[in-house]
Parts: structure tokens; C-alpha cells; sequence
């Protein structure tokens, strides 16, 4: 069995490729499974949900890894998407046997995009730096990182994602461009918050651009995260 494990940013189209993935037929889709870890080891964010995020999953890390990360799954391939700041202070030992998919957005989109919903977001929420931070660690481990731009999905979702399927060494296969509309099962709890506009897709779709004007309290965020993703950015595969 193939472990595929996405690090991916908020705000981002990580939903959208979890469905993607879940279309396949020979994988299954595991959503943020250490997302009540993190709030509880981080206890003063407070996102919405919280408490039923709390309740909806174990915030102890090593039943997670053995309970979903290294349990048998009935199908080739299983794919867990789960968000960078979820990984802060953790040993990242457990990485080195996935296959690591890192998924990056532009930051002025990014930022803009998730303080619609916290309205001071830090370097920790945005994911960029730990991102990078991860991958240099998994470099020095000697394994093989690969970096997805949103954008270069968006703009040819078949290529890019036909390149990912072989550097993870699986068959593309089309049904991953598209899914019926709705939420899926695999979703969790938060999802009601979140996934808004990925329930009402049927495939990658590039969001009008907003006409909002950037907060000008976080150009300070914005000059810092475009350090490191420009840095993840030169890795990604391109459209």
C-alpha cells in the first residue's frame, strides 16, 4: 500500500485535491486527521468548530498514527491530507516512510483569502514557513520532496497532475478531474466552516479574483511568506 501525504497551506485548494484522490477508485481519503492534536497542544487558537473538532478526533498523536496514519486500508493507495501548522513541534521522523506532496499558494492570495475568516492569521497559520522548514529537514533525510503551486494546477489540471502520479509512481487517471458536487463522508467536522466553495465544484476551478483591497496590517506577513514560498515555488511542478 501506497501512503501519499499532503502538507498543504489553508485556503488553498487542498480540499479539492483530497476529492480528486477520493474520486479513484483504488484510493481512500483520510481528512486532517491531526487537526484536534494541534488545537490541543495549541490551546489558545480558536478556530471555528474547535470544540467539535475536539470532540470529533483523538488529540493523542500516537493513537492517530496508529489508529489512521499505519492502519490497513482496503484499497492501493490512501491519501491523508493534512495542514503544515498541524505538524508545528511535532518529530517529523514519521514522514520519512509517506510520500510527501507539499501544496503551496501565492501568499498575497492566501493571506487575503484566510483572514476573511481570522483576521490576524500568523506565519504559523499561513504554513509557508514550516512548509519549507519541512521539506529542508526531509532533504537532509535524503527523501524526495515534491511541491504542487495551486495555481499551476489550476491552470492545467491534467498535466500537472499526470506529472504527480508519476513522481509518486502511480497511474493517472482522469476520474481524478472531476467530482460529483456536495461533501463527501470523509469530511470532517469543520468542513460545514471551510469547504464552501469546494462543495459547490465539480472539478478545479479558479475562484474570480476579489476585488477586496489587502489588509494593509499584514503586508509585514505578506513581505516574510513570499520569502518562503518563493523559495518552495522553484521545487513545484509546472503547467
Amino acid at each position: 500500500m501506497k501512503r501519499i501525504h499532503l502538507i498543504s497551506g489553508p485556503r488553498n485548494i487542498s480540499t479539492a485535491l483530497m476529492y480528486s484522490f477520493g474520486n479513484r477508485p483504488d484510493t481512500t481519503i483520510v481528512d486532517e486527521p491531526m487537526y484536534a492534536y494541534y488545537l490541543h497542544t495549541h490551546p489558545h487558537i480558536n478556530h471555528p468548530g474547535k470544540e467539535e473538532t475536539l470532540e470529533s478526533q483523538s488529540t493523542n498523536l500516537d493513537e492517530v498514527k496508529k489508529e489512521v496514519f499505519y492502519k490497513d486500508y482496503p484499497t492501493s493507495y490512501v491519501f491523508f491530507k493534512n495542514m503544515a501548522h498541524h505538524l508545528d513541534k511535532v518529530d517529523w521522523t514519521f514522514l520519512l516512510d509517506f510520500e510527501i506532496i507539499f501544496l503551496i499558494r501565492n501568499p498575497k492570495q492566501l493571506i487575503a483569502s484566510f483572514a476573511q475568516v481570522i483576521h490576524q492569521p500568523t506565519m504559523l497559520d499561513i504554513g509557508l514557513k514550516l512548509e519549507y522548514e519541512i521539506m529542508e529537514y526531509l532533504k537532509s533525510q535524503e527523501k524526495r520532496n515534491i511541491v504542487l503551486d495551486s495555481n499551476e494546477v489550476l491552470n492545467n489540471p491534467h498535466k500537472v497532475l499526470e506529472a504527480l502520479c508519476k513522481e509518486i509512481d502511480i497511474p493517472f487517471d482522469d476520474s481524478m478531474l472531476s467530482w460529483p458536487a456536495g461533501p463527501r463522508a470523509e469530511d470532517g467536522v469543520w468542513a460545514k466552516y471551510w469547504y464552501q466553495n469546494v462543495h459547490q465544484s465539480t472539478g478545479f476551478q479558479k475562484q474570480k479574483t476579489s476585488s477586496r483591497p489587502f489588509p494593509e496590517h499584514l503586508e509585514p506577513l505578506l513581505e516574510k511568506a513570499q520569502y518562503y514560498y518563493d523559495k518552495l515555488k522553484y521545487h513545484s511542478i509546472k503547467a
